[in-house]
């Protein structure tokens, strides 16, 4: 029998920690007995969109093609983690509509631009996008629109990765998504 295919599509601002949460759900999912794929932005626009921008038009081109490839993948049963800025709320929706309501996991992760500009490799950009170096910087010249009602809500400045995974985790549980109980699994 096939398992049921999902996608867990991460946003937040560049720093919150979503590709390191990424990271470790996909070896917990992986250790569940889940056939996992991530889709990180930063990679996907280096491979899959070339060429593109920042404009709106380009940002979202760029989350639709993800979201277009994470729908594939999850239809043929493949556990899915997006993890993209996707900063505009209707194109959030547009990929929740393309995946179906009961496959698309929406996980926000949320922190203050203040500590995010203060992360690993993350320094140096937000003090460019500052100084306007950096143009269509989301957060700071460029908006960035919370999800209003995400699936699940981490709060990565006042929670470990570990524990913000584990957030992810007990969601899918909840949603019987799970082959076996990856949510009780030691980190």
């Amino acid at each position: 029998m096939q398992q049921q295919g999902f996608v867990i599509w991460f946003t937040g601002l560049s720093g919150a920690g979503k590709t390191t949460i990424s990271h470790i759900l996909e070896e917990r999912l992986r250790a569940a007995g889940h056939n996992v794929e991530s889709l990180d932005g930063d990679v996907v626009r280096t491979n899959l969109s070339k060429g593109l921008g920042f404009s709106r038009e380009d940002r979202d081109t760029n989350i639709r093609r993800i979201g277009f490839v994470a729908h594939l993948l999850a239809r043929n049963g493949v556990a899915v983690i997006c993890s993209a800025i996707s900063p505009y709320r209707s194109t959030r929706a547009e990929v929740r509509s393309l995946i179906g309501d009961n496959n698309f996991i929406e996980v926000y992760a949320d922190c203050p631009i203040e500590i995010c500009a203060t992360r690993d490799g993350k320094v140096e950009m937000y003090e460019k996008a500052r100084r306007g170096e950096i143009k269509e910087f989301t957060g700071v010249s460029d908006p960035y629109e919370p999800p209003q009602q995400p699936d699940v809500h981490v709060r990565t400045n006042t929670e470990t990765a570990h524990e913000s995974a584990q957030h992810v985790l007990d969601h899918l549980a909840e949603r019987s998504l799970l082959r076996e109980p990856a949510a009780s699994r030691a980190s």
